[in-house]
């Protein structure tokens, strides 16, 4: 075969191939030019398609209570750590690891015959020491009753005056037994450990038999009713949290709830106690300490909850189920109802939860607005809906619509790699 009919087989053979690739693909171009002109005006999408089913409910009103949170520390209100007062062999503990005690119970035993032996001694000498005073005081007479016979000078001044002194002796000495013997009961009475709060007793430091001095602890007490719960809030709340109390400053006003951290039900309510005089600079916030009554020991010392104090109220707040407010690329939205049944995405700003199921809406709705809480998926700006009543949940997609969005979005991906 000759080279002129070698290129003339090539250039036919070029021709044909492109023929196969570039026909189809300008074919393909102008049905989707086409599809694209038919749904930019209205043909076949959406305009015969029957309304999609979607639960809608209105916008409502209420008072909404608003709350900050936090992380919380449950502290005992007074924990005190029992230590004897005097030394000795502990003799008995009168009291159940893990019990309530009272304050005045007695909680523990020292042996008490050393002190009990001084405070005989203490007593002893003061009756000795009571009888030199009144030996002494008899003197003085006699001698003040010679001086006073016939106006003669039986006793001189001078010996008149030891006698007085003596007297003034005898009598210190009776007073100073007085008080050794009050010593001597006091310290007696400190063999009895006294609990001084009321309060859960802890796991004892010492056992019975053993020799105590002042400084070993018995136990430790832990007041339980009322009880704490410290918690911080950002610096930026100050304010909120102070203009919320009522005139005077009455914090009690501020209602505190305490809320597992499992399951975050309410375990205990009480009110607001203390707001530190400091923000700390390293973290930028403020301490605040709340007080529960704790009547049935739902809290307990160095457990942590969530945390809930309540500022204020919001009278007559809007008020939509948390499912109708969607996430875009622009911020929270809605799908807004209008009179013909079409939906539009309209913006929202929400202020605070209301409760698990529902969210505060700040800006964006108005009482009586009807929104959609459940079907957006199958909805886009313009689409007709059929209201369903709430508490209602729209059908399933059937197979074939399922089928049919799949093959939608199968064919806008081809397009694009095309």
């Amino acid at each position: 075969m000759s080279r002129f009919w070698k290129i003339a087989l090539a250039v036919i053979v070029v021709v044909v191939i492109a023929g196969i690739v570039i026909v189809p693909r300008m074919h393909h171009g102008k049905s989707d030019a086409a599809a694209a002109g038919a749904q930019a005006n209205g043909e076949g999408q959406g305009k015969d398609q029957p309304p999609v089913p979607a639960t809608v409910v209105p916008v409502v009103s209420q008072d909404v209570p608003v709350y900050l949170t936090a992380l919380g520390t449950v502290q005992a209100r007074n924990t005190v750590t029992v230590r004897p007062q005097v030394g000795g062999q502990l003799m008995k503990l009168n009291f159940k690891e893990g019990q309530e005690v009272k304050a005045g119970d007695v909680i523990a035993e020292i042996d008490p015959r050393t002190i009990q032996s001084q405070y005989d001694q203490s007593v002893a000498k003061l009756k000795q020491d009571q009888a030199s005073a009144a030996t002494a005081r008899n003197n003085l007479d006699r001698s003040q009753n010679l001086v006073s016979k016939g106006g003669q000078q039986y006793v001189s001044k001078q010996d008149l005056d030891n006698l007085k002194n003596t007297l003034d002796q005898a009598n210190a000495t009776v007073v100073a037994d007085q008080a050794a013997i009050r010593a001597s009961q006091v310290q007696l009475g400190f063999t009895k450990v006294i609990a001084p709060i009321d309060g859960l007793a802890g796991i004892r430091s010492v056992d019975v038999g053993n020799v105590v001095a002042t400084t070993d602890a018995i136990v430790t007490i832990t007041e339980l009713h009322p009880i704490y719960v410290m918690f911080f809030l950002p610096e930026k709340n100050l304010d909120l949290v102070r203009s919320s109390t009522l005139e005077g400053g009455d914090l009690t006003s501020l209602e505190v709830q305490a809320l597992d951290r499992v399951d975050s039900h309410a375990i205990a309510t009480g009110h607001l106690d203390v707001i530190d005089n400091t923000i700390d600079t390293s973290t930028g916030t403020f301490r605040l300490r709340s007080l529960f009554e704790n009547e049935k020991t739902q809290l307990w010392p160095g457990q942590f909850v969530n945390v809930q104090l309540k500022v204020r109220t919001v009278k007559n707040g809007l008020v939509v189920p948390a499912q109708a407010v969607q996430r875009g690329p622009d911020g929270d939205y809605v799908y807004l109802v209008q009179g013909d049944n079409t939906v539009r995405m309209q913006p929202v700003e929400t202020s605070t939860e209301v409760g698990d199921s529902h969210v505060l809406i700040g800006k964006g709705l108005k009482l009586g607005d009807k929104v959609v809480t459940e079907g957006q998926f199958r909805l886009k700006p313009g689409s007709k809906v059929q209201p369903l009543a709430p508490g209602q949940v729209p059908a399933a997609p059937t197979a074939e619509e399922l089928q049919k969005a799949k093959q939608g979005q199968q064919g806008r991906g081809g397009r694009r790699g095309g």
